[in-house]
Order: C-alpha cells, then sequence, then structure tokens
C-alpha cells in the first residue's frame, strides 16, 4: 500500500489513467455494437484493481524483494480470486440466463482475461524500470563528480608540497630570488584554490595559470637550461577542465631537475585548432644515468589520466614517449565552447 501512495503522489498517476483508457478502448471495442455496455466497465475496472494490487502490493513486497515463492503464492490466490468473482459474482449479475448459467474452468477463464491483466502489470514494471535505470544513470554522474572532486583535492596539495621543498632550500640559502618565487607560487595557488572549482574554466584563465606555473619553476632552473613555451590559436572562445596540463608541466619540470645539473631543455607548445581541436606537447631532456623508472607512476599523472577518462570520454588521445634521452607528451583533446552552454 505504501508503494502505491507513493506512486500516486507524482506524474505515475496521469500516465497510468491514460494507459488505462486507451486500453478500456481497445478492449470494449466491438464494431457491430459501438455503445459502450455496463458490464464493460465493471469487468474492466475489476481487472484494473487486481492488476493495481499485484503491481504496488505483490511485486515490491516480493518480486523486487526476490520473495519468489510468497510472490508464486499469492499470485495463485489472486488468480483464483479473479475466477471466483469472475463465474460467480459478475456473470451471475451481468449473464444470469447465458454465461452465467454454466461454470467455465479455470483454464478457459484465466486465459481469456490474463493477457489484460499482464499488459496492465506491464505498464508499472516498465515505468519502474525506466525510473530504476534514471536512478542509475544520476547515481553514475554523482560518483564521477565525487570521484573528481577528489582527484582534484590530491592535486593541490602534490603541487604545494613540491614547491615549499624547493622554496624551503632557496630560504636556506638566503636566495634573492625567493621574493619572486613566494610571489609566483602565491598567484599559482589562488587559481588552484579559488579560480578552478567549477569541471570547466576558461581556456584563457588557464593558460594565463600554465604561464605563472612556467615562470616559477624557471626560477628554480636559473641558468641551468632553457624552457620555451609556446601557444598558437585563439583562446578565448574555449572552456578546459582545470589542471590537467598542467600537470605533466610539472613532471617535466621535476624530472630534468632531479636527473640534470645543466643542459636542460624543456619543450611546451599549444596549438587550439578550428575544430575545437586542442594539441599540447611538453618534451624535457633527461639524464640516462639517473633514476627515471618511476616517471609516469607519480600521483599527478594517474589522477589526470582518471580526470582525462572521465571528462573527455572519447575525446581525447594520450601519447607518452620515451626516447633518446627526451620524455614527451603528446595529449590532444576537443574542448568545449562557451555556445555549447548559451
Amino acid at each position: 500500500m505504501r508503494h502505491f501512495l507513493k506512486g500516486w503522489k507524482n506524474k505515475e498517476w496521469i500516465y497510468q489513467i491514460v494507459f488505462f483508457v486507451i486500453l478500456f478502448i481497445v478492449y470494449s471495442f466491438d464494431k457491430h455494437n459501438p455503445e459502450i455496455e455496463l458490464y464493460q466497465v465493471v469487468f474492466f475496472i475489476h481487472y484494473v484493481l487486481i492488476s493495481l494490487f499485484i503491481s504496488y502490493v505483490l511485486v515490491p513486497s516480493f518480486f523486487y524483494k526476490k520473495k519468489y515463492l510468497k510472490l508464486a503464492i499469492s499470485l495463485f490466490l489472486v488468480f483464483m480470486l479473479v475466477y471466483f468473482i469472475e463465474e460467480f459474482v459478475l456473470e451471475k449479475i451481468f449473464f444470469p440466463k447465458r454465461r452465467g448459467r454454466h461454470i467455465s474452468s479455470v483454464f478457459y477463464t484465466l486465459i481469456e482475461i490474463m493477457p489484460l491483466i499482464i499488459i496492465m502489470i506491464s505498464f508499472k514494471l516498465g515505468w519502474d524500470a525506466n525510473k530504476k535505470q534514471k536512478e542509475v544513470e544520476q547515481l553514475q554522474i554523482s560518483v564521477q563528480e565525487s570521484e573528481l572532486r577528489f582527484l582534484k583535492s590530491q592535486i593541490n596539495p602534490h603541487f604545494l608540497f613540491n614547491n615549499l621543498n624547493n622554496l624551503y632550500s632557496y630560504a636556506i640559502e638566503n636566495s634573492p630570488k625567493t621574493p619572486s618565487i613566494i610571489l609566483e607560487l602565491s598567484s599559482v595557488l589562488r587559481y588552484m584554490l579559488y579560480d578552478c572549482k567549477e569541471n570547466l574554466v576558461s581556456l584563457e584563465k588557464e593558460i594565463k595559470h600554465l604561464d605563472n606555473f612556467v615562470r616559477l619553476n624557471e626560477l628554480q632552473i636559473e641558468e641551468r637550461g632553457n624552457v620555451n613555451f609556446s601557444i598558437t590559436g585563439v583562446t578565448n572562445d574555449y572552456q578546459i577542465a582545470p589542471l590537467i596540463l598542467v600537470v605533466f608541466i610539472e613532471n617535466a619540470f621535476k624530472h630534468s631537475n632531479a636527473s640534470q645539473s645543466d643542459n636542460i631543455t624543456i619543450d611546451i607548445k599549444i596549438n587550439i585548432e578550428e575544430n575545437n581541436k586542442l594539441t599540447f606537447i611538453c618534451e624535457n631532456s633527461f639524464s640516462p644515468n639517473a633514476n627515471n623508472q618511476n616517471l609516469s607512476k607519480g600521483i599527478g599523472l594517474k589522477n589526470v589520466k582518471k580526470r582525462l577518462n572521465l571528462l573527455y570520454p572519447e575525446k581525447h588521445n594520450l601519447i607518452i614517449e620515451e626516447e633518446n634521452n627526451r620524455y614527451k607528451v603528446l595529449l590532444s583533446l576537443y574542448l568545449n565552447t562557451y555556445k555549447e552552454y548559451v
């Protein structure tokens, strides 16, 4: 009964009534007698009540809870009741001189009325299945959003941990570059904490953040190498998931610094094409004698791969190569435009 009352509190009852009306028209149609007879209305209401009882009481109580034996026994009793009312009540009232004078077999009576009742029950089962599918889809979206928030929350501490260690070493040495590093770090953290709370941000803001990030890390390389950062194409019409590209740039600086004392080269290129395609290339040198076995196994790379799969399914391609003392990341993805949200 609880399921019945719940069903009638939403739009389900409207569709149910419409469905029953259409079904009644089909049930009562007779080309030889276009008028609707009283017995047709009463018999049909009888079937409706039985189907509602099965749909809103037996199905939720037994079928959905996998109590199949109790369901089978209950259905048997219900259809015996249907048979009794059909043969000993309704036919006696409406057809006392014809069908009411003899008793039909259980099999004959049920085979005549069961298809109609099954059709009525099928509406409820179909409605529940559709509702359950929507709930599953909503749950999947919620899980994805929760996972994205978790992955994004891991990026900030990871980045902060690496840079605070570097900042500490400069402070110990009383380096004159310490104030500049603090300023650049402040700009980067401000973006991470306040400007990229959404799943998508302006591509212009993201690139500005990357520029600040590159300059922050350039200060740490000092005179030990060269860093090239170039951007081609129009950036003001697009949106991108934040804190994705920066992970690859961070790895480039981190591993070049760790393996080389000089001749460091880092090349970063971003190209935006007219078909919404962004191509990102990040290359860095490293020393083959250094320990680079875990180059692609850090927290940041694992997270960014998961985020790409969640946010850009079938819309990105990531290639990571290691060759000739060069580590190369090639990422292509199709961006969202502002027009898609208008």
